[in-house]
C-alpha cells in the first residue's frame, strides 16, 4: 500500500522512531465521490494520495485538496488537520464582541478518493516531543507561517541541523539583553575630563555615562507637575539622571584647548540620551542606531536602572549582516553614482536578509530606513540650505507605511512652509523625482508625485485640500486621502507634517459620519474571495485558465485599507504604518491582541510572497504568484491567509453595513 513520504512536511522533521510509530498508526482511507468524512472520522490527519477533497463551512466552500493526480509536476501531496478549527472565520474575528459557536469543517470527496489516515492521537504524541511537527500542525496561523519561515531556504531539514538554523532566523526577535552589553561606569557632571578618561582607559571603554549635577531637582519639578506612571517615572528618570561622554568628546574639548584635568565632564557630555528598553528586539535597536546615526544605546530595565550599553560592534557581530554599512555609504554618497552604489546594496541587503529567513516586517522596516537615508541625501544634493529649513519632504503609500520591500511607483510629496517661496521648486521636484527613477525608484502610474503641483502646495492649501477629500465622493478623493494617512517624514521641517497630522483629525471630526463607511468600500472593491479560490481550479480539473493570484488584490489591499479604515474610524491617525495602527486598535479595545496578531502575519505572509516573487522572476511588479509552483505547506498556508482576508472583508461589511457586492 501507499507509505507516507517522509521527505515532505510535515513529516521529513521525524526521527526514525517517530516515523516508525507513525507508519503504525497510518492506514488507506478510501472516499467514493460525493461522499464525506463522517464527524467520527474529524480527529486525524490526511494526506491525499490521488482525487481531491473539498472543504466547507457550514455549505460554503473553502479550499480543496488534491493528489498527485491533480498537480503535475508537483512533488508533494496536499495535506490536512481535519482537527483544526475555523478560528479565522468564527472565533475572535468580530469588531464587536459577539458570542458565535465554533462549527467543525465538512470534508467532501469530489472525485473518488485515496486518502492516508494518520490516527490523532499519535499525532498529538509526537508533536508533545517535536515542537517542529507542532508549529507546523498548530491551529495558531502565526505559528504555521512562523514554520514556513524557518524552513523556506532550507531543503534538507532535519531535527539536528534545524535548531541552529532557527536560531539564525530568529536572530532579529531576541531582545537586546541577550547581546554582550558594555559595562556600565557613571561618573559626576563635575568630574574633570581626565578622570572620566581614567576609567574609559581603565575599563576598556570608549564612553562613560554622566550624572548631571541639579538632575534630581529637575526630576522633581517634572514629577510634581505631571501624572506619570511608575514605567514613565523611570524612563524619565534615566534621560534626567545620565547623559554619555565619549572619547571623541573627550578630543573635541582637547582640540579647544581645555585643561582635562580641571574642565568638568558637564560642558561635553550629551544629555539628549537615546536608550532603549532590555526586553525590545534587536530589530528595534538596529533601526534606533541607523535613523538616528548612534553608536551605542544604554539599555533601561523595567524600572528604569540601566543595565548595561548596547555598543554598534557588538550588536553587529551578534546579528551578522551589515545595514549599517550601507547607512554610511549613503551618508558619504556625494553623486548620483555613489548614491546607486547604496541602492544596489539595500537590494543585496533585501535578498540576503530574505534568504536567511529574517521575518518580512522586520526587514520592510529597515529599508524604509534606508529608503529615507537614501531619499535625504539626495534632497540635500539638490537644493540649498534654505529649502531644506523651509519644506517637509514625505513619502506614502508602502513606502510611508513601512511595507516595501521593493523599488515600487514612488509616492511622495513636498509641504511647503507658508510664505515660503523659491523660484526653482519645481524644478527641484522634478529633478528629485527623474533621479530617483534613474535610481530605480519608478515613477507614479497615479502621479502622486511632488512634480505635481497638487502634491507640492504651501501648508493652508494643502489642508485646504484634504477637506475638500473628505466632502467628496470623487474615488480618486478616497485614493488620496488613503496616500496622505500614510504619510511619513523623511527629511527637512518635521512639524509640518505634524500639522498636516492634526488637521486630519480635525477634518475627519468635521466631516459626514457617513464618510467611514463610503470609505470601507475600496476594501471590498475586488470581490469576494471566493472568487479567488476558483483560481485554484486548474490544479483540480486541468483548465487552462490561468491559476496565478493576485497577491496585492487578493491579500495585502483589503488587509491595509481595511485597517486603515478602521484606524480612521478610532481617529488614530499618527501612525502610517499598519502594525502601529494594529497596536493602537488593540489599546483602545477596538481589536483583540489575537486577530490584530493572525490580521499582520497574513499580511507579512502575502508580502513574503511577492518577494520570492520578485527575487525568483523578472517580474518587477511581483503581484502574481501560481499556487502549482507551491508546496504543500506553502498552498496550506496560501488558503489559511486568503481565509484571513474573507473574514475580514466579512466583518467590515457587517461593521460598516455594507451590501454584500
Amino acid at each position: 500500500m501507499p507509505h507516507l513520504d517522509f521527505s515532505q512536511p510535515p513529516f521529513d522533521v521525524l526521527s526514525l522512531a517517530e516515523r516508525q510509530s507513525i507508519r503504525k498508526n497510518t492506514q488507506i482511507r478510501y472516499l467514493a465521490k460525493s461522499e464525506s468524512l463522517p464527524a467520527e472520522e474529524l480527529q486525524c490527519l490526511y494526506v491525499v494520495i490521488k482525487g481531491q477533497i473539498e472543504q466547507s463551512l457550514d455549505c460554503e466552500f473553502v479550499a480543496s485538496y488534491v493528489g498527485s493526480n491533480h498537480a503535475d509536476g508537483l512533488n508533494n501531496n496536499d495535506w490536512f488537520d481535519s482537527r483544526r478549527l475555523p478560528e479565522s472565520l468564527t472565533k475572535d474575528n468580530q469588531l464587536e464582541p459577539e458570542s458565535t459557536p465554533i462549527q467543525p469543517y465538512q470534508f467532501r470527496a469530489s472525485e473518488e478518493t485515496l486518502l492516508l489516515q494518520v490516527a490523532g492521537d499519535a499525532i498529538d504524541k509526537i508533536s508533545a516531543q517535536n515542537h517542529l511537527v507542532r508549529q507546523m500542525l498548530s491551529d495558531k496561523l502565526p505559528e504555521r507561517l512562523k514554520a514556513l519561515r524557518q524552513r523556506r531556504h532550507n531543503k534538507t531539514l532535519d531535527p539536528a541541523s534545524y535548531t541552529n538554523q532557527q536560531e539564525v532566523q530568529q536572530i532579529m526577535l531576541q531582545p537586546v539583553i541577550n547581546v554582550h552589553l558594555l559595562p556600565v561606569h557613571i561618573v559626576d557632571a563635575n568630574s574633570s575630563l581626565y578622570e572620566a578618561a581614567r576609567i574609559m582607559t581603565k575599563a576598556g571603554l570608549k564612553h562613560v555615562l554622566v550624572r548631571p549635577i541639579h538632575s534630581l531637582e529637575g526630576l522633581n519639578d517634572v514629577n510634581s507637575s505631571n501624572d506619570l506612571d511608575s514605567s514613565q517615572t523611570a524612563q524619565l528618570e534615566t534621560r534626567l539622571l545620565l547623559g554619555i561622554l565619549t572619547d571623541t568628546d573627550i578630543c573635541r574639548a582637547v582640540s579647544d584647548k581645555q585643561d582635562p584635568a580641571t574642565t568638568p565632564c558637564q560642558r561635553y557630555a550629551n544629555f539628549n540620551l537615546r536608550t532603549i528598553k532590555a526586553s525590545d528586539e534587536i530589530s528595534d535597536a538596529l533601526l534606533t542606531m541607523t535613523r538616528y546615526r548612534i553608536h551605542r544605546l544604554p539599555v533601561i530595565d523595567k524600572s528604569g536602572d540601566v543595565v548595561g550599553v548596547l555598543g554598534q560592534s557588538d550588536m553587529l557581530a551578534h546579528i551578522g549582516h551589515h545595514s549599517q554599512l550601507i547607512s554610511i555609504q549613503i551618508e558619504q554618497a556625494q553623486d548620483l553614482s555613489s548614491l546607486d552604489t547604496a541602492v544596489e546594496l539595500i537590494g543585496r541587503y533585501i535578498r540576503a536578509q530574505h534568504h536567511n529567513g529574517v521575518k518580512i516586517g522586520n526587514i520592510s522596516r529597515m529599508v524604509q530606513t534606508l529608503n529615507a537615508q537614501v531619499f535625504t541625501k539626495l534632497w540635500q544634493l539638490i537644493v540649498p540650505d534654505e529649502v531644506m529649513a523651509n519644506t517637509c519632504l514625505i513619502v506614502m503609500g508602502s513606502e510611508g507605511r513601512g511595507e516595501q520591500i521593493m523599488r515600487t511607483d514612488q509616492d511622495n510629496a513636498l509641504i511647503i512652509r507658508d510664505g515660503y517661496t523659491h523660484p526653482d521648486l519645481a524644478q527641484f521636484a522634478d529633478t528629485f523625482n527623474s533621479y530617483l527613477a534613474t535610481l530605480g525608484y519608478p515613477l507614479c502610474d497615479g502621479n502622486i508625485m511632488m512634480t505635481n503641483p497638487m502634491w507640492r502646495q504651501p501648508l493652508k492649501p494643502f489642508t485646504a485640500q484634504i477637506n475638500l477629500w473628505f466632502r467628496n465622493s470623487d474615488p480618486m478623493h478616497g485614493i488620496y486621502l488613503s496616500a496622505i494617512l500614510d504619510a511619513e517624514y523623511v527629511c527637512g521641517d518635521e512639524s509640518l507634517l505634524t500639522q498636516v497630522r492634526q488637521h486630519l483629525k480635525l477634518a475627519h471630526q468635521q466631516a459626514d459620519p457617513m464618510f467611514v463607511r463610503q470609505f470601507a468600500r475600496a476594501a471590498l472593491q475586488f470581490g469576494d474571495v471566493n472568487q479567488w479560490w476558483q483560481k485554484f481550479v486548474p490544479l483540480l480539473g486541468g483548465k487552462s485558465a490561468s491559476s496565478d493570484i493576485d497577491l496585492k488584490k487578493a491579500g495585502i489591499f483589503p488587509l491595509v485599507h481595511g485597517i486603515r479604515t478602521l484606524a480612521l474610524e478610532n481617529n488614530v491617525l499618527d501612525v502610517p504604518s499598519t502594525k502601529a495602527r494594529l497596536k493602537a486598535l488593540v489599546q483602545i479595545n477596538a481589536m483583540t491582541q489575537e486577530r490584530a496578531d493572525t490580521l499582520l502575519e497574513a499580511l507579512e505572509f502575502f508580502m513574503a510572497q511577492r518577494l520570492s516573487v520578485a527575487i525568483s522572476t523578472d517580474d518587477k511588479h511581483a503581484r502574481q504568484v501560481d499556487p502549482t509552483t507551491l508546496t504543500a505547506l506553502e498552498r496550506d498556508l496560501l488558503k489559511e491567509c486568503l481565509a484571513v482576508v474573507k473574514s475580514f472583508k466579512n466583518q467590515l461589511r457587517q461593521h460598516y453595513q455594507l451590501e454584500i457586492a
